[in-house]
């Protein structure tokens, strides 16, 4: 196995500028897609999630052209459904771009099959097919129920009132809500039970206003797409940097005294993850923002402090306040996280099992997670990242204790942030 081994650290400081949001490039690619006339798509994320992404909407007859060697491409809009009807997809454990895949496809009127890596096919996708189902999709399961693979055959549209489940994954309403225009019929969608990480749905009908298409909202339990909606290019859309990954970086300044400055995400970001600054902020931690960067500095007493959160409004950025914990006078409870567990791996037992090795106390439950530091964290701990790019950056953050720390499977950060940890090392010292 390839490793990668990190030097201890006491300080941080300095400024990085973010590479692309990953929940924002895979929406803007399916909705320029799907869009009557050419996006170009500015400062695209390059990654294993994107990568995979623009292969499937080649495949499907999409028109994808990279301008020059840059991060920049043109989208040729087909102007509705996938033009080609008949594909086998591959997307790798990549889930925004499974989900939404799957609705889009189960409306183009085409016979597709999605596959994706075993992780993928442990993923549960059962809601949002029971959701397609009621409008008149016709999908198979190539393996176990309520999981991919999945065979996708043109729908005949039936019903226009469909319900998905809210706690288990955000990506299920993004994925219906993305591929309805396709139907040319008003539908509604019914949330049932609480909606988790809200904020997702949020950046979902911020990109589809930037498109043309405005989603009726009653509250966060029902949605109504119009029958008259067609999605229309913008023309050109720029990229926001990555809000959580911005989370590692400030953690890092306050962690470590900083300041650390991250550009590309601010006050006026769509994204929920900008709010982990307020996280750091509850645990003492000096934060300033603008429009287009935040900062982050240690507390005044140099030392962060112990919170009880409700981490449902920014799921994936919580995961790095497991790691600050370590560097927190107090106990820290992270509460309504159950989406860990249906995430690239199942996140609370495996940050459990590793904060462990570092000397943390940590018990676990079916939606937090509580962390007690150690007096002295162990030295040389060996991370297994269990294929998780989230897991491999938050445990990073372990060396600003002064601690050397063995990262197994380092590229799995290929995912969301391929160059990460040359980034880390040049704010870490």
């Amino acid at each position: 196995m390839e490793f990668l081994d990190l030097p201890a650290s006491t300080a941080a400081r300095g400024t990085v500028r973010l590479p692309g949001s990953k929940s924002i490039s895979n929406r803007v690619l399916l909705l320029a897609a799907l869009a009557k006339g050419t996006t170009i798509v500015r400062a695209l994320l390059d990654s294993d999630d994107t990568r995979v992404m623009l292969d499937a909407l080649r495949t499907l007859g999409v028109g994808v052209v990279r301008m020059s060697d840059s991060d920049d491409y043109e989208i040729h809009g087909v102007d509705g459904a996938f033009p080609v009807k008949q594909a086998e997809l591959f997307l790798g454990n990549a889930g925004t771009a499974f989900r939404s895949l799957t609705a889009a496809c189960a409306l183009s009127g085409g016979e597709y099959v999605l596959k994706g890596v075993s992780r993928m096919h442990e993923r549960p996708i059962g809601d949002l097919v029971d959701a397609l189902r009621l409008v008149g999709a016709r999908i198979d399961y190539l393996g176990e129920e309520g999981f991919p693979p999945l065979h996708v055959h043109p729908a005949t549209l039936t019903g226009d009132t469909t319900q998905v489940r809210g706690n288990v994954s955000s990506q299920f309403l993004t994925g219906l809500m993305m591929a309805l225009p396709l139907r040319q019929r008003s539908t509604t969608i019914e949330v049932v039970g609480e909606l988790i990480s809200k904020p997702y749905i949020g950046i979902t009908l911020a990109m589809l206003h930037r498109f043309g298409v405005y989603v009726a909202q009653d509250g966060w339990q029902r949605f109504g797409v119009p029958a008259q909606a067609r999605y229309q290019s913008p023309g050109e859309i720029w990229i926001e940097g990555d809000a959580s990954s911005a989370s590692y970086f400030l953690a890092a300044g306050a962690i470590g005294g900083g300041p650390v400055r991250v550009e590309g995400v601010g006050r006026d970001s769509v994204q929920g993850d900008v709010r982990f600054a307020d996280a750091l902020a509850q645990m003492g931690a000096r934060i300033e923002m603008g429009p287009n960067w935040i900062e982050a500095r240690a507390p005044q007493s140099g030392r962060l402090k112990a919170v009880t959160l409700d981490c449902n409004h920014i799921p994936d950025a919580a995961m790095t306040l497991a790691v600050a914990a370590l560097f927190a006078d107090g106990v820290t409870t992270l509460n309504n996280i159950a989406s860990w567990r249906v995430k690239e791996t199942d996140r609370i037992a495996a940050m459990a099992t590793e904060l462990r090795k570092v000397g943390a106390t940590v018990e676990e439950g079916a939606d937090f997670i509580r962390i007690t530091p150690p007096a002295k964290l162990i030295p040389h701990a060996v991370i297994d990242t269990y294929d998780d790019h989230r897991m491999a950056m938050c445990l990073s953050l372990v060396t600003l204790g002064d601690v050397p720390v063995r990262i197994n499977d380092p590229a799995c950060v290929n995912k969301t942030f391929p160059d990460y940890f040359k980034r880390f090392s040049g704010i870490a010292q």
